[in-house]
């Protein structure tokens, strides 16, 4: 091989879990800037539960990987103030189940912020927590809660499915003059202790890109019905168009990615094409965002081929049995029995 072959030989593509997209995206952003610091419980030393700050404390040091005491009200407050001043923090709240104690910090302050000052003083923060069940945790470590930050305004949401969309997001997210809340499921985390769909690490390519937010994915093309999911109920989605397609089915799958902005017009566009639309969500049923998205295409008038539906987690707490817990979780068995009771009805 030559000298010139070498130089121009494409590399080879990296996989990455979606906690090392993550990890490397903050480290990223805070070599370019120097008003990116991370706070959070366990996040210094320990590289996070959930591996979203590995390393990072080496590189930058104490100063700006900041490990607090065990009171989310104190640091995501104090995360406020921070924006407030100039700096740009992103603070992690270990499981999104503790948002109660921290809410006046986030929906009274974070999010009303820029609408208060009339523009003038806004609030570049992330917050960053985990998502999902699936794992015997019980009502308090293991719900999604989707729709809770997605319904209040000032707030933006992003859910990742994939390593390469997660790195993208995340720095849009730390970017971005508006406190965003980024949450990850813990089934995609690719953290070994708790398991990982494989199909979450993806390629994510070394140097700075964005994944804008308030942009949906179509992650499968299709023809006969739209299946719209996010985080892990991609995947659940993306599992049942392939059954489906084996019985003579085209689904289309898109990926919301965020839910705050919300890409209405790419589900739209799909459903025109199909006719028909499941949401797979697996955040709680009532006032969730299976029901915005059915209600985006209705009163957009699009005619349907039959009615939509959705699939969700029933309106009760997650149950701490195993085999409770997965009888009531999403998964993909239930989008191709939900799929197919569309399209043969």
């Amino acid at each position: 091989m030559s000298s010139l072959e070498t130089i121009t030989a494409p590399r080879p593509a990296r996989r990455l879990t979606i906690a090392r997209a993550i990890s490397e995206a903050i480290g990223q952003e805070m070599e370019r800037d120097p008003t990116v610091l991370v706070m959070g419980e366990d996040i210094g030393k320990l590289g996070g539960v959930f591996g979203t700050t590995t390393g990072l404390l080496d590189k930058f040091g104490a100063e700006r990987v900041r490990d607090t005491p065990i009171s989310e009200t104190a640091f995501i407050g104090a995360a406020v103030g921070l924006a407030a001043s100039g700096m740009r923090p992103i603070v992690e709240l270990m499981f999104v189940d503790f948002f109660g104690v921290c809410m006046d910090a986030i929906y009274n302050l974070a999010a009303k912020q820029s609408y208060f000052s009339g523009g003038q003083v806004t609030c570049p923060m992330v917050l960053m927590t985990s998502v999902g069940g699936g794992y015997g945790d019980a009502g308090q470590h293991s719900q999604t809660l989707y729709a809770t930050f997605g319904h209040l305004p000032g707030l933006k949401v992003v859910i990742p499915s994939n390593a390469h969309d997660a790195k993208g997001l995340m720095l849009a997210a730390i970017r971005d003059p508006n406190p965003v809340i980024f949450m990850y499921h813990k089934a995609l985390q690719g953290m070994g202790w708790l398991g990982t769909v494989q199909r979450s690490i993806t390629d994510a390519p070394e140097g700075d890109y964005v994944v804008p937010l308030g942009k949906a994915a179509i992650v499968r093309e299709g023809a006969d019905i739209t299946l719209v999911g996010l985080g892990l109920s991609v995947h659940h989605a993306l599992d049942a168009a392939a059954r489906l397609e084996k019985q003579g089915h085209s689904a289309e799958v898109i990926d919301l990615r965020s839910i705050a902005p919300l890409d209405r017009e790419t589900v739209r566009a799909s459903v025109r094409k199909t006719g028909r639309l499941l949401a797979v969500d697996d955040d709680y049923m009532s006032y969730g965002v299976g029901a915005e998205i059915i209600a985006s295409v209705c009163e957009a008038g699009i005619p349907l081929r039959a009615a939509p539906r959705r699939i969700a987690h029933p309106d009760i707490p997650v149950p701490f049995t195993p085999v409770m817990e997965h009888f009531v979780l999403p998964d993909a068995d239930k989008v191709a029995v939900a799929a197919l009771t569309i399209l043969e009805p």
